[in-house]
């Protein structure tokens, strides 16, 4: 992904005049299109046709937003994640992220916002997407993590991460046994630190837990007030 023409967005959007202007402005800026009115009009043509970006309105007909994204999920790890959503309850966002959700966006929203929130996406990807394999190998205890293909293998075991989990994972190994500071991981990874970023950093950080629990002389540890500190034992 190194240019706008080459991000194929899948817009699943049932609101008929916001999505018809979304996906013209969409479109307008680079960025190819291809719109649906409900979630399982989205999944049907999501696994006939590539895409390198979704953006997904909760609220939708005969399928909702968040079942088409833990399906898309399912099928790819990577693709990014933009949640569309009219509420603005904590909870629904907390929601999304756990699912795997890279951003979300609360109606009614300024087109240039959007772009700016696809644009922060992409140039997260493709930072981790061009980063070399020779060094993005790592061995945490037991466990190796495989940052490139955002994969962490625990003896025959598996686990393949998100974007966004893998470059937590990342920057908490590379500062193993120091702490790192909530602000650093937010701006670094999230770009902004602002509220509800740091509540869905706080469900990846809850997920990456669990993941290392495969590796009884690791341990991810909340520094109260300060940030997060990885602890890998001799």
């Amino acid at each position: 992904m190194t240019d706008n023409d080459k991000v194929r967005i899948l817009l699943a959007e049932d609101d008929k005049n916001l999505s018809t202007i979304l996906k013209a402005y969409l479109e307008a800026k680079g960025f190819p299109t291809t719109l649906c009115v409900n979630g399982q009009e989205a999944f049907d043509i999501y696994t006939k046709m590539e895409f390198d970006f979704c953006i997904i309105d909760v609220m939708m007909p005969v399928k909702d937003g968040f079942t088409l994204a833990r399906e898309i999920r399912n099928i790819d790890k990577k693709i990014p994640i933009l949640f569309l959503t009219a509420k603005s309850l904590q909870e629904d966002k907390l929601k999304g992220f756990e699912i795997g959700a890279d951003d979300y966006i609360t109606k009614p929203f300024n087109m240039e916002e959007l772009l700016m929130r696809i644009r922060a996406i992409l140039r997260r990807v493709k930072e981790i997407s061009g980063s070399g394999t020779k060094d993005n190998i790592y061995q945490i205890g037991n466990l190796k993590f495989d940052f490139n293909h955002h994969i962490l293998t625990s003896g025959k075991k598996q686990i393949k991460l998100t974007s966004k989990e893998a470059a937590l994972l990342k920057l908490l190994v590379k500062n193993a046994n120091e702490v790192v500071e909530r602000s650093t991981a937010l701006n670094r990874i999230w770009y902004d630190d602002s509220y509800f970023n740091a509540r869905s950093m706080d469900v990846y950080i809850t997920k990456l837990r669990k993941y290392l629990k495969e590796e009884p002389a690791v341990e991810l540890l909340n520094i109260h007030g300060i940030g997060f500190k990885l602890v890998i034992s001799e």
